[in-house]
């Protein structure tokens, strides 16, 4: 009688009160004890089991890691004509260096040396420090994983398998290879895409724009990010993404500018150090027997923009309405994979960590289903662990890792016919 009476009368009963959202740590549990866990590992593994399982005292360390850190200091100390200049190594952005600024500025305060590792130098004390933060920074591509993850509805136990998954292949970018800014740059586009698909271009832009000022590789997902746009919005986007990476850029190159020019242009290799490819007879080849990987980068780029526009017309379809759809949003994450992906396709000179973006994002793709996520999950960590083959071949290393990332894409792949995914 009751509920009859509120029909006649045209008086709705009160709502329910909506539940409280769970807290931050219990949402990203997943994540931080996946990060506890590589810090554990990786610390353990560096300087105590590793040394010991090949007979030394000395510390198995990233030897990338030490020249960033120089160019840290040299930001510190405001020292910009020496960023770009030996023995920093640096061919990125400066944001590589602004990351690691903060282990930096504790190291000096407590009097601990960069000095590189070497028979005069086996356990240097400042890996206590910047080990620890710079796995600690490298999370945020797990804490993205799992934002992602739970925006797409992915179940717990399926949270839980995808931290465990990019935990480990995580592995070979930070603790093995000393390059967290891969990590953060990846993190942070990854965030940017997730508040593209709740509305929120602006913030997606600035985020975006940190992430190119701290690895310009996420410039593979940006065309993605475009065509999903309004069009009287790509102004707007482009121009506060690119603000970071010019304010940067522009004061080390006003300090020394031909060391910058040649270091990010170049972006200089050694195909006797590292994995030679198909591409290097192409390749322009520098003093000193490196080779350059910029003009290979700027065909991945090329690439990308295709890849967009493929993309492009069923993505934009989503845009009209809102806030996407999960399907849409999976959808996207898994042609950002492809994008990432394409930088080891064109490298004509290839180091093992340079796989890891395409396979990060690929494995949040993969979480549609079990079956999909557990197959992408282990060509991801075969991939990640025989990629530290010191197998020189330029067609045998190379074509075994980019079938490893093709499988992992064919796994991850959504259903890309029928029509166009509904805003939800």
């Amino acid at each position: 009688m009751e509920r009859g009476a509120e029909a006649v009368s045209g008086v709705a009963a009160p709502a329910a009160p909506l539940p409280a959202p769970a807290p931050w740590l219990v949402r990203r549990l997943f994540p931080l004890l996946a990060t506890a866990g590589l810090l554990l590992i990786g610390m353990i593994g560096t300087t105590l089991v590793g040394p010991h399982l090949i007979g030394k005292t000395a510390y198995s360390l990233p030897n990338d890691l030490w020249g960033t850190l120089v160019a840290a200091q040299r930001l510190l100390h405001l020292d910009l004509d020496g960023l770009y200049t030996q023995p920093t190594g640096l061919v990125t952005f400066p944001g590589a260096a602004v990351i690691l600024a903060p282990a930096v500025a504790v190291a000096d305060a407590a009097g601990l040396s960069l000095q590189h590792p070497g028979p005069h130098n086996l356990q240097p004390a400042v890996w206590l420090v910047a080990g620890p933060y710079m796995i600690v920074i490298s999370a945020v591509a797990l804490l993205a994983a799992d934002a992602l993850a739970e925006r797409l509805r992915v179940t717990w136990p399926k949270r839980a398998f995808l931290a465990v998954a990019s935990g480990t292949a995580l592995w070979n970018v930070s603790v093995q290879w000393g390059h967290p800014e891969d990590a953060v740059a990846v993190g942070l586009v990854l965030f940017a895409m997730l508040a593209l698909s709740d509305g929120r271009p602006t913030r997606a832009a600035w985020l975006a724009g940190a992430a190119i000022a701290v690895q310009p590789l996420v410039l593979l997902a940006l065309p993605l990010m475009l065509v999903m746009l309004e069009p009287k919005r790509l102004a707007g986007f482009l121009t506060r993404a690119a603000a970071p990476s010019v304010v940067l850029l522009g004061a080390a190159a006003g300090a020394n500018w031909t060391a910058t020019y040649d270091a990010v242009t170049r972006q200089p290799n050694w195909p006797t150090v590292d994995h030679p490819t198909p591409w290097l007879p192409l390749a322009p080849h520098l003093a000193g027997g490196a080779v350059a990987g910029g003009p290979a980068r700027a065909l991945a780029i090329v690439a990308a923009c295709g890849c967009a526009l493929l993309a492009g017309r069923r993505l934009r379809a989503s845009r009209r309405a809102g806030r996407w759809s999960r399907a849409t949003l999976r959808e996207l994450l898994w042609w950002t994979a492809v994008v990432l992906a394409l930088r080891s396709v064109f490298e004509p000179v290839m180091v093992a960590y340079y796989l890891w973006p395409g396979l990060a994002v690929a494995l949040i793709a993969a979480t549609r289903n079990w079956p999909r996520l557990i197959a992408a999950s282990a060509v991801a960590a075969a991939v990640s662990f025989g990629s530290q083959s010191s197998w020189r071949s330029p067609w045998g290393w190379w074509g075994f890792m980019v079938l490893g990332l093709t499988l992992t894409l064919l796994f991850a792949c959504t259903p890309l016919g029928g029509s166009a995914p509904q805003a939800a």
